[in-house]
C-alpha cells in the first residue's frame, strides 16, 4: 500500500465522486479508478459500493477513511522534518572528549552552539582515555571528537588544531617550589608526585615529553598514580606532592588561589586543542576558507560545530606580509598514540653536531633557548624512516665563527650559527686548505639588526683618538672572520682608509675579558655584540665608531652541511621548527630575558639591549628576531666585501644554490 493511493482514496470518499475527485488531484478519471482498483486489489477487499454513478463507503473504507489522514499527515511531517534536517534547522549531535575538555573548555562551546541552534539535540561524551575517543569515533558511536591528543596519524581520523592548551607543574600555594618563577623537570625528579593513570591525555603528553629528553617517569622514585583528578587535588593540597596537569584542570583552585601553576622549562610554549572527524566526513567539512556564515541555513549539524570553533585561516599573502610578532602561533606536537615500529637490532644512531655562540647574545634563540628548553629533542622526526633511529645530538660552544666555519667545512660539524661575514666565508673554499672542503647552505636567519649598529669600534678612555680619520696608521684589534671583521674591512674601505690602518687579531681565549691584553698592542678594537658593550659598562672604553659607515643591515644566520641537507632535510626543518619556538617563547615569555641573563651570567639590562621581538627605529643597537633570509642583503655583503684584497673568492658565491629556503618554508607551514 503506497501512501499516494491512500492520498487518491481519501479524495475520493471525501466527495463520494472519481469525477470530483479527478478534478481535484488533477488526475484523468481512470488514473483515479485504477488507484483505487490497485489499492483494493493489495488489500483485498473492497473499498466503495458502486451503485450506478454513486458510490458508498464500505466498513473498511469508512475505517481507511478514518484513520488513514495519520498516514498523510505522518508523511508530511517526515518530509517537512527531513527538508528542515537538510537545512540544518534540526538534527542532533554527538561529541565525544577527554576528561580535561568534558569539564572546561567544551561546556562554553557547547553553551554557544546550544543558543544558537536550539532546535539541534547536542549530547557530550566522555571517555577517559585517548584510546578509547579513537575506538568510538571509528565506531561511529559519536559524530566528532574534541582532544588534546592529535589522532591524525590514523589514516581514517582528521584532525585540526582548534586552540591551544598550555602544560605546567602543579602545587599548593604553601609549597616550598611556589617561590620559584620556572623549573626544569630534571630539577624535580626527588619531589614526590601525583599522576594520574597511563591512559590519561596529560599523563601522555607528560611520559611522550620524557621520552623525547630521554627520561622515563621511572626516573621519578616517589610516584603516586590515583585515578581522578579528585584524588590529585586531595594529594597537591593534604600532601604537599607535585603533580603535571594543563590549563583546563584546576581552574577554580587556581583562580581561589588553593593551587598554583609553575612554567616548566620542557613545556615552553602551548600544545594544542585538536577537532577529531572521521576521515569519510572531513571532505563534506567546509574548509574554513570558503565556509559560510554559521547561520547558514546549507550547514549541517556538524558543519555548524566546525564552524563555530575552528578559526579562519590566514591566507598565504596575509602570512608573508606578518611580522614576526604576528605570525601564527608556535605549538607543541601532540604525542602519536600509534605504536612505532621499533628495530630490536643495530637501530640507526644520528649524531647531530651544533656550533653555538651562547656569549654571541644575538644568536641565543639559536642555540643556548633550543638547548635548554629542549625543543630539538621535541620536534626531531620520529616516524617513517626514523621511526627507529636514535639521535645523539652534541652542542658545541664557541666563542667566535672561525671554529664553527672550520667545522662546517670539515665534517666535524652539521649546523653552525653564523654573523654575516663568517656565514659568507663558511661558503668558500680556502686557498690553502690541504683537504677537500664540504660545502654549506644558508637555511635560514636567526637575528638582524638592520642598521648595522652591532659592531662598533672602541677605544680607551685616555685615548686620543677621536674620529675615523684618527684611525690612520694606527691598529685596530679584532676578531679574524667574524661579523665585526667584516664590518671593520667594509668601514675602512668606504672612508679610503684600509690601506693605512692595521687589523691585526684580537686574542678571544678570554670570554668575560676580550681586552686585557697590554693596550700598546693596538690603538683600538672592534668587536661584535655584546662584548663591546661590556667593555664600555665596564667603565675603561669608550666608543670611537659605532655606525657601520657601508651603510649595510647585519644578521645572524642558520648555516648546514650540504649533506645534512640532502640526506636529512627533515632534520634541518626540525632544527628550524625549533628555532621557531625558542624565538616565539622569547617574545612570549616575560621570564625569558631574565632567564637569558641567568643562562649567560650577563646583566639583565646587556640582553635587553640587545634583544628585541620586532624592529623598531627608535631603538637602534638592537637585535631583532628574525628568520626570513634576505638575499638582497646578503648580495650586498658579498658586492661590498669582494672588493677588499682577501675576499676574491667570494665573488664564487651562487645565491641561488648557496641559500636554501625551501626548508625554512616547510617548517614554518608544519607548525
Amino acid at each position: 500500500m503506497e501512501v499516494y493511493q491512500v492520498r487518491v482514496f481519501l479524495e475520493v470518499a471525501r466527495y463520494l465522486s472519481f469525477t470530483e475527485a479527478a478534478d481535484t488531484l488533477n488526475l484523468t478519471q481512470p488514473a483515479v479508478s485504477a488507484k483505487i482498483k490497485s489499492l483494493e486489489s493489495e488489500i483485498g477487499t473492497s473499498l466503495f459500493h458502486r451503485l450506478g454513478r454513486k458510490v458508498q463507503l464500505t466498513e473498511v473504507g469508512q475505517f481507511l477513511f478514518a484513520e488513514g489522514q495519520k498516514l498523510i499527515d505522518l508523511e508530511n511531517h517526515l518530509l517537512k522534518t527531513i527538508e528542515e534536517i537538510k537545512q540544518g534547522k534540526l538534527g542532533q549531535l554527538k561529541v565525544g572528549c577527554t576528561t580535561a575538555i568534558a569539564e572546561h573548555w567544551l561546556p562554553e562551546v557547547l553553551f554557544r552552539y546550544r543558543q544558537q541552534y536550539p532546535d539541534i539535540q547536542t549530547q557530550c561524551v566522555v571517555f577517559n582515555s585517548a584510546e578509547s575517543l579513537h575506538r568510538a569515533l571509528t565506531s561511529n558511536q559519536i559524530d566528532l571528537g574534541v582532544s588534546e591528543i592529535d589522532l591524525g596519524d590514523f589514516s581514517e581520523i582528521s584532525a585540526t588544531a582548534i586552540a591551544p592548551i598550555h602544560y605546567a607543574l602543579i602545587v599548593a600555594t604553601n609549597h616550598p617550589l611556589t617561590k620559584q618563577k620556572w623549573l626544569s623537570l630534571k630539577e624535580l625528579q626527588k619531589q614526590r608526585w601525583v599522576v594520574l593513570p597511563a591512559s590519561s591525555a596529560n599523563r601522555l603528553v607528560l611520559e611522550s615529553r620524557l621520552t623525547e629528553l630521554g627520561l622515563l617517569l621511572a626516573d621519578f622514585p616517589q610516584i603516586e598514580t590515583v585515578d581522578t583528578l579528585s584524588l590529585v587535588r586531595t594529594y597537591l593540597t593534604q600532601g604537599n606532592y607535585v603533580g603535571f596537569a594543563s590549563d583546563l584542570e584546576f581552574k577554580s583552585e587556581r583562580q581561589s588561589r588553593i593551587l598554583t601553576s609553575i612554567p616548566l622549562q620542557e613545556f615552553p610554549v602551548p600544545g594544542n586543542v585538536f577537532l577529531l572527524l572521521p576521515q569519510r566526513l572531513s571532505q563534506s567539512v567546509i574548509p574554513p576558507s570558503d565556509r559560510p556564515s554559521r547561520k547558514s541555513p546549507s550547514l549541517n549539524p556538524i558543519q555548524k560545530f566546525v564552524a563555530l570553533v575552528q578559526p579562519a585561516q590566514t591566507s598565504t599573502s596575509q602570512l608573508a606580509a606578518a611580522s614576526p610578532a604576528t605570525e601564527p602561533s608556535v605549538r607543541l606536537r601532540s604525542p602519536s598514540l600509534i605504536t612505532r615500529s621499533h628495530q630490536t637490532h643495530h637501530p640507526e644512531t644520528i649524531t647531530i653536531r651544533i656550533g653555538i655562540q651562547n656569549a654571541t647574545i644575538p644568536t641565543v634563540t639559536g642555540g643556548l633557548v633550543i638547548q635548554r628548553l629542549g625543543l630539538l629533542e621535541h620536534f626531531l622526526p620520529r616516524s617513517g624512516r626514523y621511526s627507529s633511529t636514535q639521535y645523539q645530538i652534541q652542542w658545541q660552544d664557541f666563542s667566535l665563527g672561525a671554529p664553527i666555519i672550520q667545522g662546517l667545512q670539515s665534517g666535524q660539524l652539521d649546523i653552525g650559527l653564523l654573523g654575516d661575514y663568517p656565514s659568507l666565508l663558511s661558503a668558500t673554499s680556502p686557498s690553502d686548505s690541504p683537504h677537500p672542503v664540504s660545502k654549506t647552505r644558508l637555511v635560514s636567519f636567526v637575528s638582524a639588526n638592520p642598521d648595522g649598529s652591532c659592531n662598533a669600534v672602541i677605544v680607551p678612555h685616555e685615548s686620543k683618538l677621536q674620529s675615523v680619520e684618527d684611525l690612520r696608521g694606527r691598529v685596530i684589534a679584532v676578531p679574524f672572520s667574524s661579523s665585526a671583521h667584516g664590518m671593520v674591512m667594509r668601514s675602512l674601505q668606504t672612508a679610503n682608509l684600509l690601506s693605512d690602518v692595521t687589523i691585526a687579531a684580537l686574542d678571544q681565549a678570554n670570554l668575560n675579558r676580550p681586552f686585557q691584553h697590554p693596550t700598546k698592542l693596538a690603538d683600538g678594537y672592534a668587536h661584535f655584540a655584546p662584548f663591546h658593550a661590556i667593555a664600555c659598562q665596564q667603565g675603561k672604553f669608550r666608543y670611537l665608531l659605532d655606525d657601520d659607515l657601508s651603510g649595510l643591515p647585519a644578521f645572524h644566520a642558520v648555516v648546514v652541511s650540504e649533506v645534512l641537507a640532502e640526506q636529512h632535510p627533515e632534520i634541518v626543518i626540525a632544527y628550524l621548527k625549533a628555532l621557531q619556538a625558542a624565538q616565539y617563547w622569547c617574545a612570549n615569555t616575560s621570564a625569558a630575558l631574565p632567564l637569558i641573563s641567568r643562562w649567560t651570567q650577563l646583566e639583565t639590562e646587556i640582553i635587553v639591549q640587545l634583544l628585541s621581538s620586532t624592529f623598531q627605529k627608535q631603538l637602534p643597537n638592537r637585535f631583532f628576531s628574525e628568520m626570513t633570509i634576505r638575499p638582497d642583503w646578503i648580495a650586498q655583503h658579498i658586492a661590498q666585501l669582494s672588493l677588499i684584497p682577501g675576499n676574491e673568492s667570494l665573488k664564487a658565491i651562487d645565491l641561488n644554490q648557496w641559500v636554501q629556503s625551501d626548508l625554512l618554508q616547510t617548517a614554518k607551514a608544519q607548525l
